[in-house]
């Protein structure tokens, strides 16, 4: 973060001390936020999602089949598609995951009675019978108005598999694979900008050591055509969380040859082997899932240092395309359809999450969230024809002003909620600018306690204020069917200004997001 300007910080800490002195009781966090002081854009993408092959996250919770009495639009249910559309979710990474390692493209496609089945082995091995496939993805693109990011198998698959799938979905040429696909009822080629070469290729994608993959991958990019009219932003596989040394061998071998770097990352409680329950934890729970939450932060930075030695003109993003909270499965269910629940500090999670990506909007290109329906932290639970938006699904429609605006500098003091295994700030922010309208996001990371936040604004003028917050009663609290308005979103007032000076007080456990339209 930059220094402090004085003046300004000084007016901050003088306010925060009156605050303080008529009422004690309440914390405090001081703020300048320097709304003359314009960073880089925040790239839409950072509030991309993900949709696997896994449980009931295509089946079910996104295509019925047009047969179906839930209203769908050629397969696709309508309810989902609608929600989608309100928090614009930007880009959509598909097949997988894992799933991808296994999948042959070609089974995809042509009449749905002709397509043949497969085991998914990796989760649940149930029977997958690809009546979702590139048609159909592609057209769930087009009906929520997002861009398809792709995912080869270069686990499984071959050179030829991914040169192949690339052409089918766009060349316009007059070949036996464009035409294949004019033949299956799509006649205009399809604009598909980010293709990723594998999945995760030191785990399930293949077990593979760094150096192999990198070959891999630079064998690959040589024939992954751009057909005119459509130019491939190609992602390497890079590293699973702080696997720095997997970054340093991929961008020395690989580095000049792509677009973009894959990093997964998942917060786990305290680990694989201690996920622990989605809806029934203690406050010693909470503290070590922000904690671990954290950590995607010294990530980052960690991998970010290691592509400006490789990439000092920062021409390569850094994708993390898959993170999010991973619970136990919900009891009952199939454990290999992480099926899980979505409370208050999931909303909690997610909005620190997306704070840290905006933060390192100068590399951080992408992020998707694992997953988008019926998954592990997911926006969508769907039962038949019921379905339910989770307080995540809330904190992407709260921060979706956030897209394409630019970053703002912030400067913020705040006492810590935790200290170990990794630092937790008691308040986190971060704003934006775009049309004349400035964005402040705010989260209150403890449970019990309101946060007072003192902002000093300077380059702008206060004018008129507004704002939402997401809270809740209690940290366990969630939305099902039966009442799926427990956690939403609501009006927030509890601010005012004076001067060019606002202060908010943060109820617990929140997200809150204020509007600024400055005066002249």
């Amino acid at each position: 973060m930059k220094t402090p300007k004085l003046p300004a910080i000084c007016i901050v800490i003088a306010l925060a001390a009156m605050a303080a002195g008529l009422r004690a009781q309440v914390l405090t966090a001081t703020l300048t936020l320097h709304a003359d002081e314009p960073g880089p854009a925040i790239n839409r993408n950072i509030y991309g999602q993900f949709s696997e092959h896994l449980g009931t996250c295509i089946y079910g919770g996104i295509w019925v089949g047009e047969d179906s009495p839930i209203p769908n639009v050629r397969g696709i249910r309508s309810d989902v598609v609608a929600a989608l559309r309100e928090i614009r979710v930007p880009v959509l990474r598909w097949p997988g995951g894992c799933f991808a390692d296994e999948y042959h493209w070609r089974n995809g496609i042509g009449p749905p009675a002709g397509r043949p089945k497969m085991i998914n082995t990796n989760w649940g091995g149930v029977v997958e019978d690809n009546s979702f496939g590139t048609h159909e993805f592609m057209d769930l693109c087009e009906q929520v108005g997002c861009e398809p990011y792709i995912t080869g198998n270069l686990g499984s698959g071959s050179v030829q598999e991914m040169m192949e799938w690339v052409e089918y979905m766009t060349s316009d040429a007059d070949s036996p694979l464009a035409n294949l696909r004019r033949r299956n009822g799509r006649e205009q080629p399809w604009k598909v900008r980010y293709f990723a070469v594998g999945n995760e290729a030191w785990g399930c994608g293949g077990d593979m050591t760094p150096e192999f993959y990198a070959d891999n991958f630079r064998r690959s990019n040589v024939f992954l055509k751009n057909y005119p009219g459509n130019l491939l932003y190609r992602v390497a596989c890079g590293p699973n969380s702080d696997d720095y040394a997997w970054t340093d061998k991929v961008m020395a071998i690989a580095g000049k040859r792509m677009n973009g770097l894959s990093l997964h990352y998942y917060t786990l409680k305290n680990g694989w082997n201690d996920k622990g329950s989605a809806t029934e934890f203690s406050q010693a729970d909470w503290k070590a899932t922000l904690a671990q939450a954290m950590r995607m932060e010294p990530i980052i930075r960690g991998h970010e240092a290691i592509m400006d030695r490789y990439d000092p003109a920062r021409k390569v993003g850094l994708l993390v395309d898959e993170w999010g909270v991973w619970h136990d499965s919900t009891p009952g269910t199939n454990p290999g359809f992480l099926q899980q629940q979505n409370t208050m500090r999931d909303a909690v999670v997610a909005a620190l999450t997306l704070h840290i990506f905006q933060e390192h909007a100068g590399r951080v290109v992408m992020g998707n969230i694992a997953q988008m329906v019926n998954v592990l932290q997911a926006m969508i639970l769907t039962d038949g024809p019921r379905m339910v938006l989770t307080p995540t699904y809330h904190v992407f429609d709260m921060l979706k002003v956030h897209q394409g605006a630019a970053r703002l500098a912030v400067d913020l003091v705040t006492p810590r909620y935790v200290d170990e295994p990794a630092p937790v700030p008691l308040v986190s922010a971060s704003a934006s600018r775009a049309g004349g309208r400035i964005h402040l996001s705010l989260v209150n990371t403890d449970p019990d306690r309101p946060v007072r936040v003192v902002c000093a604004v300077t380059g702008a003028r206060l004018g008129t204020v507004g704002g939402t917050v997401l809270t809740a009663p209690t940290m366990q609290a969630h939305n099902t069917f039966d009442d799926p308005g427990a956690v939403r979103p609501s009006p927030f007032t509890d601010f005012s200004a004076a001067g060019d000076v606002l202060t908010a007080t943060l109820p617990p456990k929140s997200v809150a997001v204020l509007e600024i339209t400055p005066r002249g």
